[in-house]
Order: structure tokens, then sequence, then C-alpha cells
């Protein structure tokens, strides 16, 4: 078959895709009173791509353009006329008229399965409109300015900066550093979406839960406060358990993601962690057949402070323990392991994942990532028996050095 004719053909379908979705909506007017519909959006693919067929066999790109402002012209002109008898100020059949024309036209002079992919995608955008809108009406200011701060990261900040080392030992690279950033503020926003969509939020399980997506720790300290005033404080130590639980999975996910050859070495001590955390929330939470009080509700992950000072101390940490590991080898990158670990594990990991680029063995930064989990759970108890009753620390003091054991005897039996 003639390329040009299955390029045709794949203008006129997505011309025909768009239209099924406009023809769709509006199939309940009267003939003839409308500007558009299947057919008329099937013929302005078609047509964008006879006109840049014809650019081609001319070498006149002026054809294509012309005919594009032509097309652009009549239509607009037609679909005023329909919105002035409506009343109507919707733009939106006009705007895809003229990228359905486009995409046509960039399926014969151009990459056709990017012009394929265009149309489904504009089909779709088109088809989400009860969705969308749904959408913004329920979207609040803050999680706006979370999603506007966390593109701004990505597309804007994270091209500028430069992707090389910028100290003797190799440790700080600005790119690398933004990047884990960003990283870590997109699970926390993915978390935070997810419990959005899930509905409420308020139960002591789920919120806990949702906040430790963000930061155990905080949640922690939240629930060893609010057990001040409880009545009975094991379903907040078990939630408190459940928190640390998933702290330990996000870990054994960013060493997956990172580094996978790592989790090779952490991920079975951590995972023998994480169930005795899991077996120990649950049975808390059951000794307690109250509804759970004053739960810690999951923050939004994305105010800009928060971020600027994860990635500075993720900077000066990387840093240190690139310098520490080459001056005293593995013990020097244990000891910034657990110091940076027991204020931020997320810090302590990322820096440690990083050297294996840096001729750091897979079995010291696997010690390194343990070191730092095992650090963390210090940190969270510490702040639970400063803030909390006994009643509250003492069963998650038992349940941090239960899941402790496990995991070093996952590790003696494994021989590392």
């Amino acid at each position: 078959m003639d390329p040009l004719i299955a390029r045709l053909g794949l203008a006129l379908a997505i011309g025909l895709l768009v239209g099924l979705e406009r023809g769709w909506r509006e199939r309940e007017a009267p003939d003839r009173s409308r500007t558009a519909g299947i057919r008329t959006f099937g013929i302005s693919g078609l047509l964008g791509g006879v006109l840049a067929a014809l650019a081609n066999a001319f070498g006149a790109v002026s054809v294509l353009v012309g005919g594009f402002i032509a097309f652009a012209a009549i239509f607009a002109w037609y679909k005023a006329r329909e919105a002035a008898h409506d009343e109507d100020f919707s733009v939106t059949s006009v705007i895809a008229a003229l990228g359905v024309f486009a995409l046509g036209a960039l399926s014969v002079t151009d990459d056709y399965r990017a012009a394929a992919a265009g149309g489904a995608a504009l089909a779709a955008i088109l088809a989400s409109r009860e969705v969308l809108h749904g959408l913004l009406k329920r979207l609040t200011w803050i999680e706006l300015r979370s999603a506007l701060i966390l593109a701004v990261m990505t597309a804007v900040v994270l091209p500028l900066l430069p992707n090389r080392t910028m100290d003797p030992w190799g440790g700080f690279n600005p790119w690398e550093v933004w990047f884990l950033t960003v990283l870590m503020a997109s699970i926390s926003f993915a978390g935070y979406v997810a419990v959005r969509i899930l509905g409420n939020t308020r139960g002591l399980l789920v919120s806990s839960l949702a906040g430790a997506i963000v930061s155990s720790t905080a949640v922690t300290l939240a629930l060893a406060r609010n057990a001040a005033s409880a009545s009975n404080p094991l379903s907040l130590a078990g939630a408190a358990s459940l928190a640390a639980l998933v702290s330990v999975l996000r870990v054994c996910a960013v060493v997956l993601i990172i580094e996978p050859s790592v989790f090779a070495w952490v991920g079975i001590p951590a995972i023998a962690a994480a169930l005795v955390f899991a077996a120990c929330g649950a049975l808390l939470l059951t000794r307690d057949k109250g509804n759970g009080e004053g739960s810690a509700m999951a923050r939004n992950p994305f105010e800009l402070g928060p971020l600027l000072l994860f990635a500075l101390l993720f900077a000066i940490v990387a840093t240190a323990s690139a310098g520490l590991a080459a001056q005293f080898g593995g013990r020097g990158l244990l000891a910034s392991s657990a110091l940076a670990g027991t204020f931020d594990v997320d810090v302590a990991v990322l820096g440690a994942l990083r050297l294996v680029k840096h001729s750091v063995s897979i079995e010291t930064v696997g010690r390194a990532v343990l070191t730092a989990l095992a650090a963390n759970a210090v940190g969270r108890l510490s702040l639970a028996v400063f803030a909390g009753p006994v009643r509250f620390w003492v069963p998650l003091a038992g349940a941090t050095m239960a899941a402790a054991a496990a995991g070093y005897g996952a590790m003696l039996l494994l021989g590392t």
C-alpha cells in the first residue's frame, strides 16, 4: 500500500475519532443546527493531510499555512453564528477542529505515531469534560499550588542545573540533588492524591498510613501528643507501628527505583522488620475496640520551605557521606547515615544510594541503608518517649525492638 494513502487514512481516522465525541455530545440537536459533527471533523483531518501532501509535492509550505488560515477563518465564522444563536461562549469545538486539522497534517509530514497519539489524547481530553470540571470544583488552592510547584521544579529548575559534581569527593551534584528531591516530592504527592481520591481520611488507621507516606516521624510525634489525652493509647501505638511499616516500605520502593542492585542486599531484612511492624500494629489496634481520637492527618507535602530544606540537607549529607567514605571508607558512610537517618531517613538513604556510582560497594551501601532505617526508628521512639505517655511508647518500643531483632536475624541468616 502506498504510504501516503495510509497516512491520509490516519488523518481521516483522527478526525472521525474526535468527531465521534463531538457528535455524541450534540446527538439530540436537530439536523443542520450545529457547525460540525462527525463528518465535518473527519473531513477536517483529511483536509489537513491533503494540504500537507500538496505542500510536500510543490515544495511550498505556504500551501499548508494558507490552507490552515482559511480553514480556521471559515470554521470560526460558522461557529460564531452558531454561538450567537445559542448564546454559547464555548470555544472548545473551534480549538478541537484546529487541532484535528494540524494533526492530520502532522500524520502526513512527520511522525505518524505522534499524530495518532495526539489524536487519541485530544479525543480523551474532550471526553473527560465532566471529570475535569468536577476535579476543578474539588481542588483546593493548596493542592493547585503544590502541583504548580512540582511542575516548576521538574520542567523549569531541573533542566537548568549543571549535571556534574562540584566538590573534590564527587558527592555534590546539583542536578542529582534536585532530581532526587523531585522524586521524593512526587512520591509524597502521589500518596496525597490517592488519599483524596479514596475519600474519608479522618479515621485513625487511614490518616496515619497516609501521613506516613509523607513523614512517619511527624505522624509518630502527633500520635504521641494525642495519646497524652486518650483514654486508651494502645490503638495510637498500633497506628504508630503501622506508620513505621509504611516508612520501611517507602524506603524499599526508593531503593528499587534508584539502585535495584542494593535491594537484593537490604530487601529481606527490611521486609522482615516491616512484617513485624505490621503484626504488632494490627495486634495493638485490635486491643482497642473504641474509635481512635485525634489522629494525625496527612499534610500537604508541597510547602516550598520544607522542600528547599530537604534539598539543602540532602546536599550536605551527600557531600559529607562522600567525604567520609573517601577518608574513612565504609565506617564513615555508616556514621553519616546514622546521623542523617535520625532526623530524615529519606536524606540518609538517598545520600547512600548515590555512592554506588562512586566506587562504594553495594554491601557497604546496603549496610548504610539499614543503618539509616535503624537510626530513624530510634529517632521516632525518642520523640514518642519525649512527647507521649508510658502506655503509648512502651508498646511502640516493644514493636520497634521486635522489628529490629527480626531484621537483624534475617541478616544473620543470610550471612551478610
